[in-house]
């Protein structure tokens, strides 16, 4: 069986349909680059006709040091993506950490985001739910694949079935982690569309995520094509104009000015799995 078909402010996830972008940088810095790079972003997915959804977050509450860039708040963050949902006409997409932001947050985003280090959090997941809003849940690096199912049966528990479930990696040891493919498929079965973050798999736990080392971007192109050959739904990529730059996961964002190309890259891939995967769910 095909997953259920999510609809976004009329972009069809899910089923037999073409890969939805969702992109953006990891957190709002300011408002005039959260525009310049929204606009960007839309001129690639425009000219490439993939459907596309604005990530990024107004909080970065899981920081390793309070010196770190937290983001806007969930107020004037919600703001701001409220203008980039008006003035390029796509859906956004952000992530709260606790119940009582869910209110705020609801009142704009078509996507809302539970985060993998609190997938696990029953009360903030139901909150979520209960708005009847898309839920993306970023599947836990602790948690195995077949254990998402909990947290889908909570979700589904409110009557809410507007589910999406996102693939970020594993922990494998300490400070790296590492995908396994098979994890796509086993979510994908559950019945709901699967998306893969391949820019938070790329991450170095442990480092700064300004420090060089803090990631391995040279996977970040192999990595997605290998996780939409294996089916895909939707692409997560976390881009920024100068990652160099960025105030938060600077060393595993993809460059902006290299999105066409893996997008072309994952597109065409795209169209061939999809011809065969008609046959899987046969």
């Amino acid at each position: 069986m095909l997953p259920k078909i999510i609809d976004v402010s009329g972009i069809k996830i899910g089923g037999n349909n073409p890969i939805v972008l969702i992109a953006g940088p990891c957190v709002i810095e300011s408002e005039d680059l959260v525009m310049k790079t929204a606009e960007q972003i839309k001129s690639i997915s425009d000219k490439l006709k993939i459907p596309f959804i604005f990530k990024s977050s107004y909080a970065k509450d899981n920081r390793s040091s309070v010196e770190y860039f937290y983001g806007p708040g969930v107020e004037e963050g919600v703001r701001i993506l409220e203008r980039v949902k008006k003035t390029f006409d796509v859906p956004v997409l952000s992530d709260v950490h606790y119940p009582d932001e869910v209110k705020i947050a609801a009142e704009v985003l078509d996507i809302i985001q539970i985060p993998a280090f609190l997938s696990m959090q029953t009360r903030l997941t139901l909150e979520v739910a209960r708005t009847g809003k898309v839920v993306n849940v970023k599947k836990g690096q602790f948690l195995a694949p077949q254990d998402v199912k909990n947290v889908v049966k909570k979700i589904e528990s409110t009557g809410n079935t507007n589910i999406l479930l996102t693939e970020r990696g594993t922990f494998f040891g300490y400070h790296n982690l590492i995908v396994d493919m098979r994890g796509l498929k086993i979510m994908r079965d559950f019945g709901y569309p699967v998306v893969f973050d391949v820019t938070h798999t790329i991450r170095v736990y442990g480092i700064p995520s300004r420090d060089p080392r803090g990631g391995n971007p040279e996977f970040i192109f192999p990595l997605a094509r290998a996780g939409v050959a294996a089916g895909l739904d939707a692409i997560f990529i976390e881009t920024h104009p100068d990652p160099s730059t960025a105030l938060s996961d600077a060393a595993s964002m993809l460059p902006l000015s290299r999105l066409d190309t893996l997008l072309t890259q994952v597109q065409e891939i795209d169209k061939l799995v999809k011809e065969y995967l008609n046959e899987d769910y046969r």
